[in-house]
């Protein structure tokens, strides 16, 4: 039995309004699989074990995947809802005794102290399930958080369901949870596909257990942007964006100089030393390490496992691939 915190990321879903022949959380941002991000995010969080559910084209997220030691797998031979693909995961649960993180593997602007914050929320009430939530005025077809008069969880609406004054409630439902393992597996067991999907949905947990009588509780942990998932081009190019934007200003904090930042792209895994200057233009992907006090650019390609020594000027129109 494991008491630390189990991670079960949801990788099972199409492209299909991508229009892609390739899973999801395949698509890469700023030169990573999406999914690792999430990955990155449940691991500085505290969780010890992680099971990805994979579904539609199976072996290549696994093939992917495997080199990770921590992560396991669990098969959604059909995708029958976000209930159905926990309910793959009955071993890994019944063998795990503590909490639990449920999170969407195309969500890759989550941060780990969010995570951390929705599992404080469950232990510092012994909750059965945590629901995080944040606030957003575009709520359009996100399902809504209803409290009771006393401000405590009361339900999930979704926007079909939802009345005209529930749908102006603009605290909503970003897809992540906390759960007791041993209180999820009983919900699992009495969740039914009684929607017009004929499908599971995960969301019908909590409120099972509500009415088990046990403690659900709805907590306010995240920033609206880390609940975009990546759904269409046009959202993976926002989510690369911001995630290039982040990059670029820690590195300008820590004293690099990007003479056009929007003229840039720097991957998140490069490091670079202070008092270097990177000029316009300059595309580095990958792992790679920069001195201080260089000079880099305009032009310049550094592709791979490139070292560029202290003190190196890398002239213009320069492309290395280590």
């Amino acid at each position: 039995m494991s008491n630390g915190a189990l991670g079960i990321i949801l990788a099972a879903g199409k492209s299909t309004r991508m229009k892609s022949a390739l899973p999801k959380v395949l698509h890469e941002v700023c030169g990573r699989p999406m999914i690792e991000y999430v990955l990155d995010a449940a691991r500085a969080s505290g969780v010890t074990r992680i099971v990805a559910v994979v579904g539609h084209r199976a072996e290549l997220v696994q093939a992917e995947l495997s080199r990770h030691a921590d992560v396991e797998f669990a098969l959604q031979a059909e995708q029958k809802g976000t209930g159905h693909a926990i309910m793959m995961c009955r071993d890994q649960l019944a063998s795990h005794d503590g909490p639990v993180l449920v999170l969407a593997g195309d969500t890759p602007l989550l941060k780990s102290e969010s995570l951390v914050g929705l599992l404080k929320a469950q232990s510092d009430s012994s909750a059965a399930a945590v629901i995080g939530t944040t606030d957003t005025q575009a709520n359009q077809g996100l399902g809504r958080i209803v409290r009771d008069s006393a401000g405590k969880f009361d339900r999930i609406v979704e926007e079909r369901d939802a009345t005209a004054e529930q749908r102006s409630i603009q605290e909503i439902n970003t897809g992540c949870y906390a759960f007791d393992s041993k209180s999820l597996l009983s919900a699992l067991d009495r969740i039914r596909p009684d929607n017009n999907q004929a499908e599971y949905y995960l969301t019908d947990c909590p409120l099972v257990l509500k009415r088990d009588g046990k403690t659900v509780v709805a907590a306010k942990v995240f920033d609206v942007s880390e609940a975009m998932g990546v759904n269409t081009r046009a959202q993976l190019a926002d989510v690369t964006r911001a995630i290039q934007q982040s990059n670029l200003s820690r590195l300008m904090a820590n004293g690099v100089s990007i003479s056009v930042p929007e003229l840039t792209y720097i991957d998140p895994r490069a490091v670079i030393g202070a008092d270097t200057v990177i000029l316009p233009f300059t595309y580095i992907h990958g792992p790679v390490v920069i001195g201080a006090d260089c000079r880099i650019g305009p032009h310049v390609v550094l592709r791979g496992k490139v070292e560029v020594p202290a003190g190196t000027e890398v002239a213009p129109f320069t492309s290395l691939e280590g």
